[in-house]
């Protein structure tokens, strides 16, 4: 494979790790909403999962309409997945030189997993929701791993010529 080839690779999957992230991110901000939308369209109190739900829809809702501050919260994790997102353009336009950044965001995806399961029975998540959040650091540590392993062939074939 050709150094055009590995960088096509590489920024492929980068483009859709950004914008799997900015998606991420959005979904925050109109959090009462999708919850009210989901959990009157997809899922009522016979499951687990449809408990959660209702709960969790009950909880944002009380909070918005009594204490909406609190909502600024997860403004801030919107706005957080979007700058997060940003620093994967680096990569995109010269991954080798910006490989630490790859780097960290394997850090974040291991940091997610950790948050998760210390936080998650503190929290009172269900083990269930808190594996679901796992997975986030699971399934964005897979690409970025391979980005990785793909941009470090890419400079020894670079210094090769």
């Amino acid at each position: 494979m050709n150094s055009k080839n590995y960088l096509l690779i590489i920024r492929i999957i980068l483009i859709f790790f950004i914008l799997a992230t900015a998606l991420s991110g959005l979904t925050a901000f109109p959090l009462e909403t999708e919850l009210r939308i989901i959990t009157a369209c997809c899922f009522d109190e016979s499951t687990t999962l449809g408990r959660w739900l209702l709960w969790c829809y009950a909880g944002v809702k009380e909070n918005s309409e009594k204490y909406p501050f609190i909502s600024y919260g997860t403004d801030w994790l919107g706005f957080a997945h979007l700058v997060i997102a940003t620093a994967f353009i680096g990569p995109i336009i010269n991954p080798i030189k910006n490989i630490w950044i790859i780097q960290w965001g394997m850090i974040a995806c291991g940091g997610v997993i950790i948050l998760a399961a210390l936080a998650g029975p503190v929290r009172g998540i269900p083990f269930y929701w808190t594996l679901i959040d796992c997975s986030f650091g699971v399934f964005g540590i897979i690409p970025l791993l391979i980005c990785y392993r793909l941009t470090q062939k890419l400079e020894k074939l670079n210094e090769q010529n």
